[in-house]
Parts: structure tokens; sequence; C-alpha cells
């Protein structure tokens, strides 16, 4: 019998017992359109793959445990001193273990990636509108992987219990203790008694290796069945409608594009991990509730949560015997807040503009006023609250008051993002009106002709098909605002 009888049978019997054959026929083929913005999504799958595999291999040399040890290894400043095991593993990762502090820093440079790649992935979605019906769910499942990426990222650096990591951590116990009537049984609860308690590394341990990776590659895994169920979105141009796909097939033209540009990915955190040190906590030392790490900052995706509390007035008020401390509540109330807005966007653009029907060609931004200006301003808080979460460090390297810094990013906080909105709306007002000029007059050529009667004029050369299809191939300002039957 030949070799290639053999692979027949092989595949004969799996498509008695999967359907392959027909599988494959109907998804191997599927048509994926090409545009550079689609990458966005591709870099935080791969990342996350990196931080999957990366994750497996750290958990066979760290010990998650707080019990004191102390340290005989290769770092010689800390030899002789009392450390958790935690600490003392996480060291013996990046002297001793053969490539340890390599893949350490691929795992942190990863996680740093997914986050990033992830809300670019969802301002991508965002402002060209292909989050509308029916990609509504999917764009929960997205927005749950970015929520519970930022606390996995929290609960990974604070794994290492080095001096940095257990300054967040209580950061955190002060949060929680801010919470009214419970904040003392939640503190209790997740550190295992008085802060820092005995059991806060291993709780975080088994969540983050376990509990919410489990959910995040179920989303990821829902996220992309959805991604084929409704065939991917397009931005408008000859030949595309809201009826089909333009683009290449899955196999073999997509798969290997996407087949080498995981390994570009790849490549580019290994060479960052190689080239450009990362959370070095033996630089730290090991934590100590008496002391306070200098400089201490949150990864740049948690900044915007310690900026949301640097900037808060100190205040408190005295309720039936009660003290509420409002610097630290009102900040952790609006820091779920900023974050649901992105996720019920969705729903109150459909709602407020009764639309519902399908949409599966891509807005350009600029056509969408309203919608860019308020992704604009959500931006631009982002950015004025993470610069409030570095007060000290811009203070310092600016040789600036912090008073000064603090108050000048309180005021920016209520200012900035309504400025941000009505400039940014403009502009897209203003880049409407020259598409418009150009549809009626083309393009500017640069040559000037004079007419009989003595005039001169610039000629215009007419745009092109596939120009003016992408001009005008988008709905009337108003539209969206009249209610189907």
């Amino acid at each position: 019998m030949s070799e290639a009888s053999k692979g027949e049978r092989v595949a004969d019997w799996f498509d008695g017992r999967l359907g392959i054959h027909a599988l494959g026929r109907k998804y191997l083929r599927k048509v994926f359109p090409d545009h550079w913005s689609f990458l966005l999504g591709e870099i935080c799958l791969y990342s996350f793959v990196v931080l999957i595999l990366t994750g497996v291999w750290l958990t066979l040399f760290f010990h998650p445990s707080m019990n004191e040890v102390t340290y005989e290894g290769s770092y010689v400043p800390l030899n002789g001193i009392r450390m958790s095991e935690a600490y003392a593993s996480t060291l013996d990762i990046s002297f001793d273990v053969r490539g340890g502090l390599l893949i350490r820093q691929l795992h942190h440079w990863a996680a740093l990636v997914f986050v990033a790649g992830m809300l670019t992935h969802m301002m991508r979605h965002f402002f060209t509108g292909s989050y509308r019906k029916p990609r509504e769910i999917n764009w929960l499942f997205g927005w749950l992987l970015l929520f519970l990426g930022l606390f996995e990222g929290l609960f990974g650096y604070s794994l290492p219990d080095d001096l940095l990591s257990g300054t967040g951590l209580r950061f955190v116990n002060g949060a929680l203790l801010s919470v009214p009537i419970v904040g003392t049984y939640l503190s209790m609860f997740l550190f295992g008694g008085e802060f820092p308690g005995e059991d806060i590394v291993a709780r975080f341990y088994a969540l983050h290796i376990l509990v919410i990776p489990g959910i995040m590659a179920a989303l990821v895994v829902a996220h992309v069945l959805l991604v084929v169920y409704h065939k991917h979105t397009q931005f408008a141009g000859p030949g595309r409608s809201e009826r089909n796909v333009v683009g290449a097939p899955f196999m073999p033209v997509y798969l290997a594009k996407a087949g080498g540009f995981f390994f570009l990915v790849l490549g580019t955190l290994t060479l960052l991990a190689a080239v450009a040190t990362i959370n070095p906590v033996w630089v730290y030392g090991p934590f100590r509730a008496d002391q306070v790490s200098t400089g201490a900052q949150p990864d740049w995706y948690l900044g915007f949560a310690e900026g949301l509390v640097r900037v808060m007035p100190g205040w408190e008020i005295t309720m039936w015997g009660h003290t509420l401390a409002l610097g630290v509540l009102i900040p952790i109330v609006v820091f779920p807040l900023l974050l649901v807005l992105i996720g019920v966007y969705p729903f109150v653009e459909s709602r407020l503009t009764g639309d519902q029907r399908e949409h599966h060609l891509l807005d350009r931004p600029r056509n969408h006023p309203v919608r860019t200006g308020l992704g604009a301003a959500w931006i631009a808080l982002y950015l004025i609250l993470l610069a409030g979460g570095g007060n000290d460090i811009v203070a310092t390297k600016l040789h600036l008051s912090i008073n000064a810094v603090t108050w000048t990013i309180r005021i920016a906080v209520f200012v900035l993002p309504v400025i941000v909105f009505v400039v940014t709306r403009r502009i897209c007002l203003g880049l409407q009106l020259r598409d418009k000029e150009l549809v009626a007059h083309g393009r500017e050529t640069g040559i000037i002709k004079r007419l009989p009667h003595g005039e001169y004029v610039e000629l215009h050369e007419p745009l092109d098909q596939a120009r003016l299809h992408t001009l005008t191939a988008h709905e009337r300002p108003g539209e969206l605002l009249q209610r189907e039957p």
C-alpha cells in the first residue's frame, strides 16, 4: 500500500468521526481582508501565546510561599538576608537557572505588549465603529479580556514579593480598607490576616496561573470563533459591500502571513527581553512592611488608577460614627467606571441613535466626529491620570513643585477632555469639508493656467474611481438619527 493511500485512509477515518472535510472546505478558504490595522489583534493573540508558554516554564521554578528563608545564592549583595521563598526563588530564576532571566523578562515584556495591544486593538474597533450589530457581544468579550488583563498583570508583578510590588500591595490594602463597613474584612480575607499577611502570594499565584488565565483563554477562543462566525469587517472600497468580504483566503495565504507575523512578534519580544531590563527585583530588595520603595510606579496600564488617588484631595467625612476616606474611596469607584464606559458604549450609541442595522463596513473616524471626539477625550483623560500617577517623577525630572504639578493635573482632569473633544470634533468636520472639496473639484496639480480674459487658475485633476468611492462611501450626517420603522 502506498504512502498516499495511508494518508487518505487516516483522513477518511477522522472525517468519518469529526467531519473535518466539510469544516475544512468551509473555513480553510475563508476570506480575510488585508489591512495593517488588523495586525493589532494578532499582536494581542501572539503575545498571549508567549505569556502562556513562558508562564508555564516559570511555574516550574517559582515557589509561591511567604515562609522566611536566608538567601545564599549567586547574587552576593543579598547573601545572608532574610526573605520570603517567593523572592528567593525569583532571584534563583534570575541568576541561577539557565535562561531564567531571559524567560522572566520575556514574560513581563509580553504582558506589557499584550495589554497595550488590547487597548490599541479596541481603539481601532471603537474609532471605526466595528463594535456595532452584530458584534456587541464580541466587543464585551474583548473588553472583559482587557479588564482581566489589568488585574492579571497586578497579580503577576506582585508575586516576587519584592519591595516595589509590596508597595503596590500596600496601595491595594489601603483601597480595600477605604470600603465602608466591609473594608477591614476584605483586607483580612485577601491577605490572610493583618497586612501583609501570610497567604497573599499563594492566593495571587492561584489566581495568576489558573483562574484568570483559564477565563481569558476561554474568552480568546470565543472571541476568535465569533470573528469567524460574523466574518471580518472591512473598509469601504470598490467591490466591497455589507454582504461580502474582499481579501485573501485563510489557506494558504493568510496562514503563511500569520505564521510569519507570529515569529516577528516573538522575535521582537525576545529582543526586548535580551537588551532591555525590566523589573530588576534584586535592586529593590525583599519587601519589608516598614519600608517603601522610592519612586515606586506600577506598570503603565495601572498608572491611571494610581493617578486617581494621587491627585484626589485627602477628604474625609464622618457619618454615623464612621470615617469615610473619600480621598481613596472616590478614586476606587471612578476607576472601574472609566472602564465600564468603554464596555457599555456600543449599547448606549445604539440606543441614542436608534440604529439596529447590521454593519460590516468600517467607518472613517472623520465621518463620525462625536464618536471620535469622545474616544479622543477618554484617551486624554487616561493620559493625564497616567501623568498624575507619576507626579513625583514629573516634578523631580522637570524641577517643578509637586504641588503645582498635582494642581495642574487636578484642573486638567476636568478641562483637558472637554478641550480635546471640541478640537477633535472640529478637526473631523474640517477633514470632511476637505474631502467634499476633493470630490467636487479633484486634486490640485500645482499647474497654473491663464484664462483668455486674463484670470489665473490652478488646474485640478479628477480623482480615480477607487479614491472617489472611499471618500463618498459613508452615510450623510444625521442618517443615524432617523429611527427605522
